[in-house]
């Protein structure tokens, strides 16, 4: 992308894959009716959105574990089959969104932008084209990674020609593009509705909130005010009733020794909320939710 792109306006040309995506889940009711097809795109949808969580947002955007580097390419290159570019650039807008979080910098802000601006416009945009390379000098020193964020259509791209292998149409149809819609505009979710709706634990400069509905469908990113109060731990669903199966999964890879010194937050930083005065709870109290 040009660095002399400076307007907003939407690239359609250059949204024109993320468009015609949409239209071909639409062949799901096309294609013959199986429950094993919706099976698979569940499975398609929740083994990938683990690699996006883990992989884009709890390893390369804030480090909360740490792994070797084949591993790193791996969870790279399983988190870009989601189909949601590379992941230098993933990461290094999303660093940006926590250093201007709900500001007038912040990119994908909801009481800034919009709910539109916040879960979908800001990437259709050819001025984000590029990633942020100030904000993400730590990995790109990695040729791998560069060749993979520049490459990003490649996973995508090579899952499709496995689902077909595997079940023809339908696998692609379902598994693809029926899950990666679902998988897209479950996590841009995070960007728009976490900042919206929900509960406010911890005294944050942004808007950031606790839901558990976002939560379930994330693999436990809708646990976004704790996020945002301490973001570099591996868990982000504090409390046990706090469901974050992204969580789950990284104990397990720590267990089989892939990954390894998860952060977690330590108990008075996490019970820092028992200590608000009454004059500080107001500020906890949800705002009436924006216009969407």
């Amino acid at each position: 992308m040009s660095a002399t792109v400076t307007t907003e306006r939407i690239g359609w040309k250059k949204s024109a894959p993320f468009i015609i995506a949409h239209a071909l889940a639409l062949l799901a009711f096309v294609v013959p009716f199986h429950w094993s097809y919706v099976a698979l795109a569940l499975g398609a949808y929740f083994v990938r959105m683990f690699f996006v969580t883990a992989g884009y947002h709890r390893y390369f955007s804030h480090r909360s574990f740490q792994t070797s580097r084949p591993a790193a390419f791996v969870l790279a290159f399983l988190a870009e089959t989601s189909a949601q570019k590379g992941v230098l650039w993933w990461a290094s807008h999303h660093r940006h969104h926590h250093k201007f979080s709900d500001q007038e910098d912040d990119i994908h802000s909801p009481s800034q932008r919009g709910f539109w601006w916040s879960h979908i416009g800001w990437l259709l945009s050819r001025k984000y084209d590029a990633p942020r390379w100030d904000q993400i000098k730590d990995f790109s020193r990695f040729p791998e990674l560069r060749f993979i964020d520049r490459h990003w259509w490649l996973p995508p791209l090579l899952g499709v020609v496995v689902l077909f292998a595997a079940g023809g149409l339908p696998a692609v149809v379902w598994a693809g593009f029926v899950s990666t819609v679902l998988l897209w505009h479950g996590t841009f979710t995070i960007n728009s509705l976490s900042h919206v709706f929900g509960r406010r634990r911890y005294l944050t400069k942004d808007t950031s909130r606790n839901n558990w509905l976002l939560a379930l469908i994330t693999g436990g990113e809708g646990w976004h005010n704790n996020h945002h109060f301490h973001q570099n731990t591996a868990n982000q669903g504090w409390f046990w009733w706090e469901v974050d199966t992204t969580y789950y999964g990284l104990v397990l890879l720590e267990r089989l020794g892939i990954v390894w010194k998860l952060k977690r937050p330590e108990a008075q930083t996490r019970d820092v909320y028992l200590t608000y005065t009454p004059e500080q709870r107001h500020r906890l109290v949800p705002r009436p939710a924006p216009a969407l």
